[in-house]
């Protein structure tokens, strides 16, 4: 392999392996969102502990609803602060993305704290020197805040690419609301383990459901004496 293809082959290599971070990193901020719902429609800001997404800390942020369709950041990770080379702590998320965008994600903050419902986002840069694009993915999720308002949010953006080029704004390549649903009642427990609390049925009680009432027990009579049997019997005849 000459020098030129090594140097291909190891930048095909880093292509994949940041193609599949934000990926990784938006599963694994969705996986904690989830846990900390437990059983209920959107989990509080209060439950939310960085510690639960170390990994995905540098991407990960909190929004606050400030204004119908305006959402702020009220705490960013490094990353994002590197893609727009500035802190972005204050300022809105539609920051990250260009004017022809900006309605977009705009109408989709209302519906994240409205419906409530999740962002899930595919992003691309826009060109900047005549350095090639790159993609990025977001995703935000919705929180519930101290006074019951789902007024929070939870979310992560990840660029894949050459941040360096700063400030990087994005164009919506492809835009997903998934509207957010309460979690599944448990199941009743099986009728097996109902029966055996049932209350006992006596035979003074009525009958339930499919069940039929219990008929009296009569003992057998006693056998007929012979002369009796006989005098039972009638003779019938026929004429021809």
């Amino acid at each position: 392999m000459t020098e030129r293809e090594e140097d291909i082959t190891g930048k095909i290599a880093r292509l994949e392996a940041r193609m599949g971070l934000g990926l990784r990193i938006s599963a694994e901020v969705r996986a904690y969102w989830e846990a900390l719902r437990a059983g209920r429609l959107v989990p509080d800001r209060a439950d939310v502990n960085p510690r639960g997404i170390d990994r995905a800390l540098e991407y990960s942020f909190v929004l606050e609803r400030v204004a119908p369709g305006i959402g702020r950041f009220r705490l960013a990770g490094t990353h994002l602060c590197d893609v727009l080379g500035m802190e972005v702590r204050g300022m809105p998320l539609t920051a990250f993305f260009v004017t022809s965008s900006r309605p977009q994600i705009t109408e989709a903050t209302e519906s994240l704290f409205r419906d409530p419902a999740i962002i899930e986002a595919t992003l691309v840069s826009e060109p900047f020197q005549g350095l090639p694009s790159f993609s990025a993915r977001l995703l935000v999720l919705p929180l519930r805040s101290d006074l019951g308002d789902i007024n929070r949010a939870l979310g992560c953006l990840v660029a894949e690419g050459d941040v360096r080029r700063t400030p990087t704004r994005f164009e919506v390549t492809t835009l997903n609301m998934i509207r957010v649903v309460p979690p599944r009642e448990p199941e009743s427990l099986p009728e097996r383990a109902e029966l055996r609390h049932s209350p006992h049925v006596s035979s003074a009680d009525p009958p339930r459901g499919l069940a039929e009432e219990q008929a009296p027990f009569h003992p057998a009579s006693k056998p007929d004496s012979p002369e009796t049997r006989r005098a039972s019997f009638r003779v019938v005849s026929s004429d021809d």
